[in-house]
């Protein structure tokens, strides 16, 4: 298993990590199964957005005695009522809520507590500036929770979090057909089909501001719904009239900036394992460019996907980091210490290019590599 820095968190996390989908599915009876598999696999990262008391119970029971080996998202503002999930901002029901959770996981103490749900600019005023945020700072104090997180699936509202310095990690629905939608969307919206008709090109300029600043800033982003619910797994269900396989889902959401771990759907250990085998999959298994490149009416011409085809270069520069690295700086149209550091450490810079063009003619997107080589040379002077 790999392990990436959480953003500015201090955590190690394993890339690949597991949403709570399984511990629901027949009364939590696989929970223990997976979490066995899961220190099997080295996954240590696991997030558990649902109040269901039962779900709370029987992982709480499945992570006794090895509670310390594990890294726990674990949401506030999510309760239980009249037997069924309910997302909360009344302060005396988060506290209830949180209190729950830590009794029924037999713990004292949540590494990420998760401010669930904020998908609009005024339900995040609303919890930036009331209740919400005063207890979660309260219970970071405390050692409660370790950092603070906020869950979206809004790019505007999350880059305004994220802009805050309120959050240090950022739980969002990250995968090729939602990066293709406007940031106005709301999250129904990114279900329809009707809304994958017309064609569409390259990302939503919000989304792409909202990975770029998250690895500038330091927060890490933990990734959900990166199989669009399962849609995108079927050529029947996906939105792009093509279906990936999970390995290629994976892949396309670890490329992305700032992303530290996605949080894989599984309702059983066989699902978990096809997960898993990322980890041992070949680059032919991760390579998600060819079957982009055949999706109907979805075009990324002319945008770096960091899918890799570009590589071999003759000169050992290794195109797609040089290409994230210029985005990054151009996104926030200066060149941010950090992203010069990471370029600086590079083995080859852009200024080695011999434009050769043979990294054109293998990219499936048609990106001017050329161009972007010596726009790179000039922004970070080598």
């Amino acid at each position: 298993m790999n392990y990436r820095e959480l953003g500015r968190t201090g955590l190690q996390v394993s890339e690949i990590g597991i949403g709570c989908e399984g511990f629901i599915e027949e009364g939590g009876a696989l929970t223990k199964d997976l979490i066995d598999l899961c220190e099997e696999a080295g996954i240590n990262y696991i997030d558990l957005y649902t109040s269901n008391p039962e779900a709370r119970s029987t992982l709480g029971q499945a992570l006794a005695g090895r509670r310390e080996k594990f890294i726990l998202q674990g949401h506030l503002c999510t309760i239980w009522q009249n037997g069924q999930y309910k997302r909360t901002r009344r302060i005396e029901e988060v506290k209830a809520g949180f209190s729950d959770m830590l009794e029924r996981l037999g713990t004292d103490y949540i590494d990420v507590g998760m401010i669930h749900y904020v998908d609009t600019l005024e339900d995040w005023n609303e919890v930036a500036n009331g209740p919400v945020m005063a207890y979660a700072k309260e219970l970071k104090a405390a050692g409660a929770i370790g950092c603070i997180g906020m869950s979206s699936h809004n790019p505007i509202a999350a880059l305004e979090a994220v802009n805050s310095g309120l959050i240090d990690v950022l739980m969002f629905s990250v995968n090729p057909c939602y990066d293709l939608q406007p940031g106005t969307r709301e999250l129904t919206e990114l279900y329809s089909n009707d809304n994958y008709t017309s064609p569409m090109v390259n990302f939503d300029p919000s989304r792409v501001a909202l990975y770029e600043t998250c690895q500038r800033l330091g927060v890490g982003i933990t990734v959900m719904k990166a199989f669009g619910g399962g849609d995108l797994l079927s050529e029947t269900l996906s939105p792009a009239g093509k279906a990936l396989t999970p390995i290629q889902c994976l892949h396309y959401a670890l490329t992305r900036p700032g992303v530290a771990t996605v949080l894989a759907g599984a309702r059983s250990v066989e699902e978990l394992r096809g997960s898993i085998a990322y980890e041992s999959a070949s680059e032919e298994e991760k390579d998600y460019a060819a079957t982009f490149s055949t999706f109907p009416n979805i075009s990324w011409e002319g945008h770096c996907m960091y899918c890799g085809h570009c590589a071999p270069c003759p000169r050992s520069i290794d195109v797609a980091m040089v290409n994230k690295f210029l985005n990054l700086a151009k996104a926030q149209g200066t060149v941010p210490e950090t992203v010069r550091e990471h370029y600086e450490v590079l083995a080859h810079h852009a200024g080695e290019c011999i434009a050769c063009g043979a990294c054109e003619k293998r990219c499936p997107f048609g990106v001017p590599v050329i161009q972007s080589m010596q726009e790179a040379k000039v922004l970070f002077g080598k």
